[in-house]
């Protein structure tokens, strides 16, 4: 897609990660990979990071054009989809999370274009009211490696795109090769959204919900930019947010 120098360009939103003292910093700091703003630059968006604060959430949204929910290496927590135990792999950032389903519900409110990324995912599905599977060996003894051993910017598995949705528009093809980091996965998808991706093991790969605009979660990373679709997806995304100036 791009954009030229005097074009608008939508601002996108971006959540962070954050990691207490240790490595980086001696204080807490946020964190984040440089490839999801460089993907949003290339598909003609205006990136910006946004804070961990859950009280201001809402009044964030109102200065943005779209969302976009990263991952993470942890959970969103059990309770909050009503699982009745917590499995022992279970690790939760809880401001992180409290941050994230503010922000989501609030673009959600506006019709904002929402992208939510691996966890991101997941953190969509529990917003809009679905469930998770807390570790995918356990419900899914066969499954492939969804951690994949080899580095995160190489290939891991292809998915199936379901046909009549929104991913399936956006990159026009029935399959794609992508990377996977996840232990968890979504489980009961939320009223009123449909899945739009599997993997080949029948774990759900990715939903959006046809009753907004743009709402669409991918349990890859599409801002490595591994498969062709990927690019497409942060260009569809920008696309819906220009639709809305």
């Amino acid at each position: 897609m791009g954009t030229s120098a005097s074009a608008y360009r939508p601002l996108v939103g971006v959540t962070l990660d954050v990691e207490q003292p240790g490595g980086y910093s001696r204080f807490p700091w946020y964190a984040l990979r440089v490839n999801y703003m460089d993907a949003i630059v290339t598909a003609g968006g205006l990136p910006v990071a946004l804070p961990h604060e859950p009280e201001l959430a809402a009044e964030l949204v109102g200065r943005l054009d779209a969302l976009v929910v990263t991952g993470g290496a942890f959970d969103v927590d059990p309770a909050l989809f009503g699982a009745g135990m917590r499995h022992a792999t279970v690790t939760t950032k809880d401001r992180r999370t409290a941050f994230e389903l503010g922000v989501v519900r609030a673009a959600l409110d506006r019709d904002m274009p929402v992208l939510g990324i691996c966890g991101g995912e997941q953190l969509l599905n529990v917003a809009l009211g679905g469930t998770l599977v807390q570790h995918i060996p356990d419900a899914f003894p066969e499954a492939l490696a969804h951690e994949q051993p080899n580095p995160r910017n190489e290939p891991g598995h292809e998915v199936l795109i379901d046909p009549d949705t929104l991913l399936r528009r956006l990159v026009g093809t029935a399959r794609m090769t992508v990377n996977s980091a996840h232990h968890q996965a979504v489980d009961r998808i939320a009223p009123g959204a449909v899945r739009n991706a599997t993997a080949p093991d029948g774990v759900i790969e990715g939903l959006e919900h046809p009753g907004f605009r743009f709402c669409l979660g991918v349990q890859w990373h599409p801002e490595f930019l591994i498969d062709a679709g990927d690019r497409l997806i942060f260009d569809g995304l920008v696309a819906a947010a220009l639709e809305t100036r």
